[in-house]
């Protein structure tokens, strides 16, 4: 090899950083001109878009929401109020939205890139949007 393959990596590393800033920029645009953002389905508070997974991902359902961010959505009850027979099960309902802080840039860029697809194809299909 001519060139450190530390070096190499370093360089390597800086492109696909400015790969993930770029495509947060595009991702942030894209879901602010998708109005109104959609509920997600099956959920009563929660607003987001699914997001294909990676494959070797092990989170749950990956959505974007209407400030561009990406989020895993948990959906659950709480069963010790189910069992104590509360009267309105609604109110018994999680549904969280977790920012997910700790993607690498290539981990980001991947699910960005994915995110942006989610998007326009929503768009397209309701006719709005980007």
């Amino acid at each position: 090899m001519d060139q450190d393959p530390l070096q190499l990596r370093a360089q390597a590393d800086a492109v696909v950083q400015r790969a993930a800033d770029q495509l947060r920029t595009i991702l942030e645009t894209a879901a602010g001109q998708v109005d109104p953002f959609p509920t997600f389905p099956g959920t009563m508070f929660s607003t987001g878009i699914e997001v294909e997974g990676l494959t070797s991902s092990e989170r749950g359902c990956v959505v974007v929401g209407e400030d561009g961010g990406l989020y895993e959505l948990q959906i659950g009850v709480d069963a010790d109020q189910l069992a104590l027979g509360v009267s309105d099960p609604a109110s018994t309902r999680h549904e969280l939205r977790i920012p997910l802080e700790d993607l690498t840039p290539a981990e980001y860029a991947a699910y960005a890139y994915r995110a942006i697809v989610a998007l326009t194809d929503y768009a397209e299909s309701v006719g709005t949007g980007p």
